[in-house]
Parts: structure tokens; C-alpha cells; sequence
């Protein structure tokens, strides 16, 4: 998590014309000491870079091509240019999301057309050296949907402070946890269940071990904490105080500076929900629905003091300060335009 302090660049995973947006490709913004931001234009022609993720030691950039089922690496060129570091490398349908590895070893990717998880082993200059797919899921709810099997549908990855990988699928309705095997890619270790038709989507790890998982369909969140090795299910809950309404669709779920509130964005209603954490990270308790700003809030990010939060239909970031106390959103203070943003993520 960056300070409000610092002068930092922020990158922004968009949607082009073939993904139905209006972006040419990742932009960038400047984060100001205000809070405010301000855009400073597209930093490598992309198409539908949905998101990014940033090299821990070396200036790369990692972008997936969800229509085009790729993952690019690109190299800093410049205060905000990128360009490709090596060529692009095939992933799946609807790659949606990156994450790096903290060592800087690896890149994992998440396919949301047809559930794959990728693993790319990096060399020392960031570039991708390897591929290899993970095993494909199994839905644990299969008894409960006779005819058709449903579709896996992989979303995200999170490296876990214990050096495992835990990879969410909100079709199949299971957390997935990963150990990183050099020269074979992911290797399951075990499997978490959640409920039939909640859709986790994204997650984050709390200080306390314990990681907070918010699901698109069912707009909750769970706690999973970790248990003798294993994680385990300790905590499901409304991811709002107002409740979901017809429509809705979580999006992202965020950690205050100091781990006290978690913030979840709803697309739809178009809200961002303060949720308190309790019991040492196990319960998180919804305090206050906040106007996200914009419309469908499909990813934000606490810098400091300030919730940034991009509206992928409205074209915008909104900004908001943080109260140091009940950890509640203000009104917004500052708002900009930046084309259909679909992920913050700071340059580092």
C-alpha cells in the first residue's frame, strides 16, 4: 500500500473497443499529495488490458489481453511509457487478471471464459521464460446442478503471506490453494468449498492470516482463515448494510491502511461498502453503503488516506478521503476522467 504522500504513478487496466470500451490501452495517472489524481494518457497501445500487475524489483508491467487470450509483459520506457518486453504469450478464454509472484519468480493469470490458471516462470529481467497450465477445477456442487456442468470460471490469484497461492472460481464456487513447484508451475495443495451460487470473485489477506473473499453473485463476503495448514471457513456474511438489490454485482475488495475496514465495490447499485473488521479478523461486520461516485465501480484502491475508485461505464476515478477513525468515505473530493478503467494498480 502506497502513502498518501508519495508523487507515484498509477496504472490503469481498461477495456478497448473490442471488449466494448472507449480506452487505446493502459493509461496511466499521477497521484498527487491532495489525494487528487490526473491523467496522463495511454502509456502502450493495448488491447482490453483488463489488468495489470507490477514487477516487484524490475520496471515490468504485466497485462493480460482478455479478448485475446494473451499476457504481454511490458518494460518501462520513460516517465509513463511502456513498451512489449518479449512476445505476447498464449493464456486462455477471457483472461482476466495477473498477479506477480512477491519473489518475482513467476506470474499467474486467471481465465474467466473457461476457467484456466496459468503460471509464466520469469528470468531475472522479468522476462517469460515458461508456461504451464494448473489442473483444471472440479465443481465440489455438481450433485446440486443436474444437465449441464457448469462452466469454470477462474478470476483471480492471491499470493498468500505464506508463500502459497490461493486462485479464486466463481463458477465452480471453490478457493483453490496453489504451491509453486519450479519447472512444474502450480501443484494443488487442497480446496476450499464456498456456497452453491455465491461466485467468489476477488480476495485480499489480512494481517491476521485470514483472508476476505467478496463473491459477485451472492454480494458476500467469507472469511477463510488458516487452520493446522488448511483454510478453513470461518465467517459468511452481507457484503453490504443495505443489502443487494436486483442487478447487482460485487466487483473488488480492499484493506484500510491499518487492516481495520474493508472496502467492497458494488456494480449496479454503484457503491462502495465499509465493512469493520472484528474478532481479530474474523468477522466483517458492513457499517455504511457510500455513492461510488460513478457508474459499475469495478476496482478501487486505498492509497494513504484516500479510496480511489474506477467506473468502468462512466469513464471516471472518483476519489475520496478516508475518515482516520470510523474509516469512513467523505463525500468525493476529487474526480477525473480516464477511459473505461477496470483496474488501479500503482507503478511502485
Amino acid at each position: 500500500m502506497t502513502s498518501a504522500t508519495d508523487n507515484t504513478i498509477i496504472w490503469t487496466g481498461t477495456y478497448t473497443p473490442d471488449g466494448g470500451g472507449r480506452a487505446e490501452g493502459i493509461g496511466a495517472l499521477r497521484a498527487h499529495q491532495d489525494g487528487s489524481l490526473e491523467w496522463l494518457g495511454t502509456a502502450v497501445a493495448a488491447q482490453s488490458p483488463s489488468f495489470v500487475a507490477v514487477h516487484p524489483t524490475v520496471p515490468i508491467v504485466y497485462a493480460v489481453a482478455e479478448q485475446r487470450k494473451m499476457v504481454q509483459a511490458y518494460r518501462r520506457a520513460g516517465e509513463i511509457g511502456l513498451e512489449p518486453h518479449g512476445a505476447p504469450q498464449p493464456a486462455g478464454e477471457a483472461t482476466c487478471h495477473v498477479a506477480v509472484d512477491p519473489h518475482g519468480r513467476f506470474v499467474t493469470a486467471a481465465c474467466w471464459g473457461d476457467g484456466q490458471v496459468l503460471l509464466y516462470e520469469l528470468d531475472s529481467d522479468g522476462g517469460i521464460t515458461g508456461r504451464f497450465p494448473a489442473p483444471p477445477s472440479a465443481d465440489p456442487h455438481a450433485s446440486l446442478s443436474p444437465g449441464e456442468p457448469r462452466q469454470s470460471r477462474a478470476h483471480a490469484s492471491l499470493m498468500l503471506q505464506d508463500g502459497r497461492i490461493m486462485t479464486t472460481d466463481l463458477g465452480h464456487d471453490i478457493l483453490r490453494v496453489w504451491n509453486y513447484v519450479p519447472g512444474r508451475g502450480l501443484v494443488a495443495d487442497h480446496e476450499v468449498a464456498l456456497p452453491f451460487g455465491s461466485g467468489p470473485r476477488h480476495l485480499v489477506q489480512h494481517s491476521s492470516g485470514s483472508v476476505f473473499v467478496v463473491s459477485e453473485y451472492s454480494v458476500e463476503v467469507f472469511i477463510v482463515r488458516p487452520e493446522a495448514g488448511t483454510f478453513e471457513l470461518v465467517f459468511r456474511g452481507p457484503a453490504t448494510s443495505g443489502g443487494s438489490q436486483q442487478g447487482d454485482s460485487a466487483a473488488e475488495i480492499c484493506l484500510s491502511q491499518d487492516g481495520s475496514y474493508a472496502y467492497a465495490g458494488v456494480r449496479g447499485t454503484n457503491i462502495i461498502s465499509t465493512l469493520e473488521v472484528g474478532a481479530g479478523g474474523t468477522e466483517l461486520l458492513p457499517v455504511q453503503d457510500t455513492p461510488s461516485g460513478g457508474d459499475w465501480p469495478r476496482h478501487h484502491l486505498v492509497r494513504g488516506t484516500w479510496l480511489h475508485v474506477a467506473h468502468e461505464r462512466s469513464d471516471n476515478v472518483a476519489t475520496f478521503a478516508l475518515d482516520p477513525v470510523t474509516g469512513l468515505p467523505g463525500p468525493v473530493i476529487h474526480d477525473v476522467h480516464a477511459p473505461s478503467p477496470t483496474a488501479l494498480v500503482p507503478a511502485g
